[in-house]
């Protein structure tokens, strides 16, 4: 069988790339020693599923039809050629006996990780993250309605005590919590009338009967489905440093802290981040830990025939805006959201000439908001305009993106057969431990092939001038 298998195999350049016996150290916990009858080798269990994701075939079953009749296959797992091949159903059953509830696959991305740090090959100075959207195992049309539950920001705790130390600086009363001295709750609606003031109010969620662990993903002419969002971090040599997975119908800003509580150890000195990530929070966070985001630019959300934001400007000394018609907008309150309003005089406003280019309000009055961390995204604009970062911002093309799209291609990555956001991170960390893999197979055969035709040539050379002195001396 190994003269059957080419020597520039894949699966050849795979196997001496790592040592696959630190499963045994990950698994052993799992196995019991003494009783039950004899498992299936675990580093053959887990070399089975690394085949279906690194060659993207559909699904378990398949990928032991492919074992079947792939010689190179059953070369990597180890099975003679009249050996039988594992039932499909085998790696499931052990997963839902031993590894459910566990870590395990994260372990294994580290490891696999690990090796490629340790050769030198992966740069942490500069860290790309982005997300991707991977179709769930769920269909469209089978879903009912739930109320959206209100989950707490990540950086809430923090905003509310920027708010209430600015109210006090501008001589305003800390905010008081929404539950205190609030009135009693009015008697329940009946179940028709809550749902249709839910509606009303964008509290009602579609949720999948299938998945419910999955979210209603739309994005521009997509066709909308149920999805989960992977978020994706990677270097500037395309090595996948991270993952996170969450519902696809939770926005970017609002899951970017658990990948990021990961990425913390590596110490980058800079973030490259997309328009989904610019908001005040994030902006906040990495300025704060000694890190350089870098953000695109971002179109001002406003309507056609009206004033932007930028035309309005802000005088930090006064701490007011000037709008275009040399008017100030004065300072009012701080909102829980943690913007400060500054509103004008509506009775010199009623008579402006750019009235209809500024407000649409019944009094005349404008309002311009400007978040308590509205500095650090300030700063963020003079680090997107420093020389270089525009070159450094291009490079997601060609490192993030194109590695969402090298694993949507070839490695199924596209869609899931999975249910459960648990098997949704076991497919994304086997997914990018193979894209890892193969690169660091890659590149060691690369160096080895150098390394050999050097000392070839040595060897040459030392046989020639052994030959030349040898005549040289019978002559």
């Amino acid at each position: 069988m190994d003269d059957m298998v080419p020597q520039d195999h894949m699966l050849r350049k795979i196997d001496k790339a790592i040592n696959w016996n630190f499963i045994y150290d990950l698994v052993e916990d799992k196995y019991s020693a003494d009783t039950g009858r004899p498992s299936m080798d675990p580093v053959m269990l887990i070399k089975i599923p690394f085949i279906q994701y690194l060659y993207g075939i559909r699904s378990m079953r398949q990928t032991m039809k492919e074992i079947e009749v792939n010689i190179a296959y059953r070369w990597f797992l180890g099975i003679d050629m009249t050996d039988p091949v594992p039932h499909f159903s085998t790696f499931g059953k052990n997963y839902t006996r031993r590894f459910k509830d566990t870590d395990l696959f994260e372990q294994i991305f580290s490891k696999i990780l690990e090796e490629c740090i340790k050769f030198k090959l992966v740069d942490t100075s500069t860290i790309f993250m982005d997300a991707t959207h991977v179709k769930a195992c769920a269909n469209s049309k089978k879903m009912r309605r739930r109320v959206a539950k209100e989950e707490a920001l990540w950086f809430e705790k923090e905003l509310k005590q920027e708010i209430n130390k600015d109210r006090i600086e501008h001589e305003k009363k800390p905010l008081k919590d929404k539950d205190d001295d609030q009135d009693p709750p009015p008697p329940p609606l009946p179940l028709e009338q809550q749902e249709e003031e839910n509606i009303k109010e964008g509290k009602i969620q579609k949720e999948s009967i299938s998945d419910p662990e999955s979210g209603w993903f739309h994005k521009g002419e997509h066709k909308s489905v149920f999805a989960y969002a992977v978020e994706t971090a990677c270097d500037n040599h395309g090595w996948i440093l991270g993952y996170s997975v969450h519902p696809g119908n939770e926005h970017d800003s609002r899951t970017f802290k658990t990948l990021y509580d990961k990425l913390r150890k590596y110490d980058p000195d800079m973030m490259v981040l997309d328009s989904g990530f610019r908001t005040p929070a994030i902006a906040h966070q990495l300025i704060e830990d000694g890190i350089e985001p870098l953000f695109p630019y971002k179109r001002p959300q406003t309507k056609d025939g009206f004033f932007k934001k930028y035309d309005y400007v802000y005088d930090e000394y006064y701490d007011c805006y000037l709008c275009p018609a040399n008017e100030i907008l004065r300072y009012t309150t701080t909102n829980r959201e943690g913007y400060r309003e500054y509103k004008s005089n509506g009775e010199k406003c009623k008579n402006c000439p750019y009235l209809s280019q500024c407000t649409e309000s019944k009094n005349h009055v404008k309002v311009v908001t400007r978040h308590v961390w509205e500095r650090y995204l300030e700063e963020c604009e003079d680090i997107r305009h420093t020389r270089g970062n525009q070159e450094i911002y291009k490079q997601r093309k060609e490192t993030i993106e194109r590695l969402f799209g090298t694993a949507k291609e070839n490695h199924g990555f596209r869609y899931t057969q999975y249910k459960g956001k648990a098997r949704m991170e076991m497919k994304a960390a086997l997914t990018f431990a193979c894209m890892n893999l193969k690169k660091l197979a890659r590149i060691m055969d690369r160096k080895g092939k150098k390394t050999l035709n050097v000392s070839n040539f040595f060897e040459i050379l030392s046989s020639f001038l052994f030959l030349k002195r040898k005549v040289v001396l019978e002559f």
